[in-house]
């Protein structure tokens, strides 16, 4: 049975995970309000335990008395970063190279021999891994490119990395895993892509410059204004939309839309669907894929 407090005015509010800050029902609303503001992420009743053991290490290394006053300071000028913080420990980053794989070997075998042949005639080439994590899924399509077209990076073929979190980002950049990250690549990529390093006396493994020179990363939050006007010829934004709310959703679809070059490929989550007005804008090419065909959702980065 969970307990309840009294609020500022005596009033009472609901204990939905207690420890040692409890956490109440106005701290969870506030909190998942700025949430929302911020990166358009839905949070209800069912993440109050999540979100106390995500939050509770970082009231207690602020030396704050519990989540009431952290819920002050995040919602004033003056506790900005630890509002970013706050997003950073609230982000989910479980990733893995060539997850979902099938979006991989249908890039390979359906878009790039069209990209290679654009190239080499002068064109160019744009991917973008909208919510890349720690990196390794702009590696693994890197990789992809790079098995299929080994001297990519001295024509102008790019791949573009974002996520919202510059502390995921940085680990991104770094490009350097341990033996159990690279268990999805095969070992003739990991012998030629992979360097063995040591890492505070641990084994790690490094990924290529040859691998890294294909990609820039960049801090971007999806629900913001894209500094950017594409297009793209490949969108991979995977298991990110299930953590918005339908209209959220329908808008960065959308979004996606007028990103996207005539034909270009969108990849998303195992339980993700392109829904609402965009809809017809796409035609399904596989397994959560999506063919853009140049119709409807057209409306720009930052409308």
């Amino acid at each position: 049975m969970l307990s309840a407090l009294k609020d500022a005015r005596g009033n009472p509010d609901e204990v939905l995970a207690s420890g040692e800050y409890p956490l109440t029902r106005r701290d969870l609303n506030e909190i998942a309000a700025m949430i929302y503001a911020d990166a358009g992420i839905a949070m209800n009743d069912s993440k109050a335990s999540l979100i106390y053991s995500r939050l509770s290490k970082h009231i207690r290394k602020l030396g704050l008395d519990g989540f009431r006053s952290y819920c002050v300071l995040v919602a004033s000028p003056e506790g900005a970063e630890a509002r970013r913080e706050m997003l950073s420990h609230l982000t989910t980053n479980f990733t893995r190279f060539f997850r979902e794989n099938h979006h991989f070997e249908h890039m390979r075998d359906s878009v790039l021999p069209g990209l290679i042949e654009r190239v080499k005639s002068g064109g160019r080439a744009r991917i973008w891994s909208a919510a890349c994590s720690d990196g390794q899924e702009p590696y693994s399509i890197a990789l992809t490119v790079l098995a299929a077209f080994p001297n990519a990076a001295d024509f102008d073929f790019k791949i573009l990395a974002t996520d919202i979190d510059p502390k995921i980002l940085a680990a991104a950049r770094a490009g350097i895993y341990d033996d159990g990250a690279l268990e999805t690549v095969s070992p003739a990529m990991r012998k030629q892509s992979f360097q063995e390093v040591d890492v505070d006396g641990r084994r790690r493994f490094r990924v290529d410059d040859r691998v890294k020179r294909l990609i820039t990363f960049n801090e971007l939050n999806l629900m913001a204004n894209w500094p950017f006007k594409g297009p793209f010829d490949v969108i991979f934004c995977r298991n990110v939309a299930i953590y918005f709310d339908e209209p959220t959703q329908m808008k960065l679809w959308s979004r996606f839309a007028g990103m996207l070059a005539p034909g270009g490929m969108l990849y998303i989550g195992h339980s993700e669907r392109v829904a609402g007005e965009s809809k017809d804008a796409f035609e399904t090419a596989g397994i959560t894929t999506y063919r853009y065909q140049g119709r409807a959702g057209t409306g720009r980065a930052g409308k």
